[in-house]
């Protein structure tokens, strides 16, 4: 059992909350761990990611306060904007961008409150026509009319409303959100924050020492990928930090309680929705649920793959952004 699935275990047992549960078990993990590097411990610990240089945009929807977006723009060709999930960063598409970058121009945002975008304004709603609001407003501010979006879990459900609203050419989904039972979002909501649960308990030095074992980093990322011991130590830490650090998180699951957060079609969009065969998060039979909604996607099932594929299979799910996303025919 990885390491997260052992947490939602826990928090069933009577008088045990999540909390509890998780520093229960993250003092278990490491006690039974072995040191890294045949036992050596590191000096420090740390762990040094190269830093990242990040472009910022304002932006102000009619009747909102302004919202700040962190983004990277890359590579050359048809804008493709890349829209991450709950408690990640714009780094979440770093195994992919390089596999576009030579044919279309990529451009990866931090969304509010995740990565180095600053949360929004307390007067700025979380509900997602706001969000596709200030999304469109970011777009026009980027001098981008209609580009592809493509998005991950919450990323994707972003990408089919931009989609719905008109300020997408085409949208990819990977595994989008919202398609839920009550049951399945419940079993999301407390994998997701035993997951945030456990890293803000775990000590620093302590992960570090957790990621850089094969065994430990399974247990740390196995809920998440469907190939944890391929996704690089370092990789595995700075994402960790990052949902540490992510102060949207708790309102961004708050807000995911709402209702109907899809409805209806996109019928005059290419829409393509892709689904990891092996994800534990949202489980790929929610896939027939989007299809069912919007009859004219393009299904594409990504074999061996858990909630997060980019890290799973990039050239993969590269393949099939590119060919979701066509190059417009070139004017005679």
């Amino acid at each position: 059992m990885t390491l997260i699935s052992a947490f939602v275990a826990a928090t069933d047992l009577p008088g045990r909350s999540v909390r509890a549960a998780a520093g229960y078990l993250c003092d278990r993990l490491i006690a039974t761990q072995p040191e890294p590097d045949g036992g050596r411990r590191r000096e420090t610990g740390e762990v040094v990611v190269p830093a990242r240089t990040a472009s910022f945009v304002e932006a102000r929807a009619a009747g909102l306060e302004p919202v700040t977006v962190a983004y990277e723009q890359q590579g050359t060709g048809e804008p493709l904007v890349l829209l991450h999930g709950v408690g990640h960063r714009r780094q979440a598409w770093d195994a992919i961008v390089p596999l576009l970058a030579g044919q279309r121009e990529t451009i990866a945002m931090d969304l509010p409150g995740f990565g180095e975008s600053p949360d929004l304004d307390p007067a700025v709603p979380r509900d997602l026509q706001t969000a596709v609001a200030w999304l469109g407003a970011v777009l026009a501010e980027l001098g981008l009319e209609r580009p592809h979006v493509v998005g991950h879990s919450l990323g994707g459900l972003l990408a089919l409303r931009m989609g719905q609203a008109g300020l997408a050419r085409s949208v990819t989904a990977l595994a989008p959100a919202g398609f839920w039972t009550d049951a399945e979002r419940r079993h999301a909501y407390a994998m997701l924050a035993a997951a945030r649960h456990s890293v803000r308990l775990l000590p620093d030095t302590a992960m570090v020492r957790l990621a850089h074992t094969v065994v430990a980093r399974t247990a740390l990322a196995g809920t998440l990928y469907g190939r944890p011991d391929r996704c690089p130590a370092e990789t595995l830490i700075a994402d960790l930090r990052a949902l540490r650090a992510a102060t949207a998180f708790g309102a961004t699951l708050r807000a995911g309680r709402a209702p109907g957060l899809f409805t209806g079609d996109i019928p005059d969009v290419p829409v393509t929705i892709a689904w990891g065969a092996c994800d534990r998060v949202l489980p790929p039979r929610q896939a027939a649920r989007v299809q069912a909604m919007i009859p004219a996607a393009r299904l594409v099932q990504l074999p061996d793959c858990g909630h997060i594929p980019m890290n799973d299979a990039p050239d993969l799910v590269a393949r099939v952004i590119l060919a979701a996303t066509p190059s417009a025919p070139e004017e005679q």
